[in-house]
Order: structure tokens, then sequence, then C-alpha cells
């Protein structure tokens, strides 16, 4: 089936929407690390397991489940994926004890990747003349689920407790299942490679795809600062040095959403030819965020501005970055676009489990300055990676 007509605004909407809502699941968990680790039994050395295992069933679906959108009628493999989601968070909601929650985590970061079906979905809809600007809609809407899950899950969980999160969650996402099943229309791919060939052809595709892997190099290290950033600083805040409540921490996550105007900056500059420049900039900010708290000492009122100021900027980094890895592997071949994407999003989500494991790991056993230099280590390494394509650009041809 082809589309060559124009996309409805409405369907763009509920799309971006969607999108939104199911990565949110990703992210809900990481301002409440805390409370589930408390109330779960669960140690302060492993509580970065919490964000961790959501993102490696991220990573797994990305793999093994996205994959299947070249094989299967896609609006039932998004709406069963949301099925299963929904069920995951319901269990998260009613866990009482770590090896449950930890689990169903699991499950929910596995199923969420129903939204990297619905953004090849987005494309398909829309015509050729519409498909880039459609999908960027449709990317918006995920970056705002991923800005706003913090918040919303400490304003929830503030005046009621992280059970009613992710209760809620589930209806909503039960519901968006419904909804679905019922806007959407029929997607039969027209498959030429079995399941097993599909998979197999990940690996191929990597191994002989050298921007795909320096992209995604680059954004596994800054992703892992963010991760690793968001799932210790949260505890900072309601530690004693701050003595934040679930309401304050929502703001501070909220405020950081200002790194989010990154975005189309970066994309202007790709699209001018400046993406090797910019790329050094987005990962020299994800190095800067976590400088300034080191770097900047003062009151408690100054410390949390500048913990604030660091936010702002390593969310910038982290935007503008995803922003310029996805236009560079986007140019590589519609045919193969959707895989790449998988390969892409599996690979910086590896490395941002990583950050996270590491986050809890080094603050538990080191302190806060401990896990700053370690997240500033991260950028830094891709910024030492980032030379070897620089320094050949710059030699005479």
């Amino acid at each position: 089936m082809k589309n060559h007509s124009s996309i409805a605004p409405g369907m763009v909407l509920l799309l971006a929407v969607a999108a939104g809502l199911i990565v949110a699941n990703l992210y809900y968990a990481q301002t409440l690390v805390g409370p589930i680790s408390a109330a779960t039994g669960l140690s302060a050395g492993a509580a970065g397991l919490i964000v961790t295992l959501t993102q490696v069933g991220y990573t797994l679906g990305l793999l093994f489940i996205v994959p299947l959108g070249d094989l299967l009628e896609n609006r039932r493999l998004i709406v069963v994926a949301l099925g299963v989601a929904a069920l995951a968070l319901l269990t998260a909601a009613f866990a009482t004890s770590a090896a449950v929650f930890l689990a169903a985590a699991l499950a929910i970061g596995l199923s969420s990747v129903a939204a990297q079906v619905l953004v090849p979905f987005a494309a398909h809809l829309s015509s050729e003349a519409e498909r880039g600007h459609t999908v960027g809609k449709v990317v918006s809407g995920l970056l705002l689920g991923v800005m706003l899950a913090r918040p919303a899950a400490s304003l929830v969980a503030d005046h009621a407790n992280w059970h009613v999160v992710f209760g809620g969650a589930a209806v909503l996402i039960a519901g968006l299942a419904v909804v679905l099943r019922v806007k959407l229309p029929r997607r039969v791919p027209e498959a030429t490679l079995s399941y097993p060939q599909l998979i197999g052809s990940l690996w191929t595709l990597f191994a002989t795809t050298p921007v795909l892997r320096r992209r995604a190099a680059y954004h596994a290290g800054l992703f892992g600062a963010f991760s690793l950033f968001w799932t210790v600083v949260p505890q900072v805040l309601a530690s004693p040095a701050f003595g934040l409540s679930q309401t304050g921490i929502a703001v501070f996550a909220l405020v950081g959403m200002a790194g989010a105007v990154a975005s189309p900056v970066a994309g202007k500059l790709a699209d001018a030819g400046h993406s090797l420049v910019a790329t050094a900039v987005a990962l020299g900010l994800g190095v800067i965020g976590f400088a300034l708290p080191l770097l900047v000492p003062g009151s408690r009122t100054v410390a949390l501005a500048v913990l604030v100021l660091a936010s702002i900027v390593l969310d910038m980094g982290v935007a503008a970055n995803l922003v310029l890895g996805q236009r560079a592997i986007f140019n590589l071949g519609a045919a193969v676009r959707s895989r790449l994407n998988g390969l892409y999003f599996a690979a910086f989500f590896a490395g941002g489990a990583a950050g996270s494991a590491l986050g809890g790991w080094v603050y538990a056993g080191y302190g806060w300055h401990a896990a700053l230099l370690a997240g500033m280590a991260l950028p830094v390494a891709a910024l030492l990676y980032w030379l070897g394509e620089a320094l050949p650009a710059r030699q005479p041809a």
C-alpha cells in the first residue's frame, strides 16, 4: 500500500501525542528512584537498575521488535505492544518487591518501542513533499514526552504517590491503544525478507555503515551522561543538601525543558553543512553541563541555580546531537532507514543504560562530585572520538 496524499493535521497531532505518551514510560522512574527504592527494598547501590533495566528493555526492543514493522501489519503491532506496556505499567504500580518492579521495568522498556514503529508509520502516511516535515512534528512530540515525563511523575508522586504515577500511565496507554486501533489505517508492508534474515541484516548494516557507527558513538556518550545526570540529580535534590520535595524536583525538571530549543537550531546548522562543528558544540555542552556544578562553588541557592543552568545546557547538547545524528543517518537511503534508526537508537540507549547504572553506583559509593566527574568523562570520550572525524576533514585535499 502506498500513500501519495497529504496527511491530515489531526493525524499528525495524534501520532505526535501518541509518540510522546509512549516514550514518557521510559522516564517516569527517573525522578522517583528514591521512593521506589525505599518501597521495594532496593539498596542504594542498585537503585540505578530502576532506570537501567527500562533502557535495556528498550534497547532490546529496538533490535528485535522494531524490525517487525517491515514484516507485520503495523497497526496491530503497535496496539499489541501498547497492551503489553499497559500491563507492565500496572504491574509496576502494584509492585511491593524489587524483583517484581525491576521485571516490570524491563517489560515497560521492551514494549515502549511502539513509539519507534509510529515514526516510520508517519512517514508512510505522508506524501514525499511533506514527509520530513511530518516526521519532524512527530519526533517533536516524542521529545516533549521525554522532557515532560520527569516533572509530571514528580508532581503526581508529591500529591499522591509513585504507585499512582504508574497506575495512571497504565490507564493512559490502554486508552491510547484503543484510540490508535480505531484511528490508524492498516499498513501491511511488502516484506521480502524473513524475520531471521531481517535481524541478520542488522549486523551487516552496522558493520558497513561508518556514519551510523560514528553518530551512534557520539550520542551514546552524550546520552549516557544525560541518563547518569537524571538518575543521580533527583537523589541529590532530595538530600539534606537541598531538601527539595517532589514538586520542587518537578519544577527543576520543567526548567530543564528549555534545552529543547537547541533542536531546530541544530537542524538549521546541519542543513547549512555545519554538522561537524555543531556536533563538537553539542558534545562540548555535555561537558559544560557537568563542569559547572564542579567549578562554581557557592551557597545552597547559588549551587541550585548553577545546577538548573547545568541541566539546561546538558539538555541542549542532547537535543541538538539527536537531530544531527538522525539527519546524518536518514540521508543514507530510504530502503534501510527503519533499521538504521533502530540501530542508532539501540546503540545510544545502551549508552544511556550504562550511564544510569554507573551513576547509581558511583553516587552511592563515592558521592556527588565523583558522579559529576564520571558523567563528564562520557562526552569527553565522545569528543576525543570526534577528533578522528574532524582532523582528516581539516587536511587539504
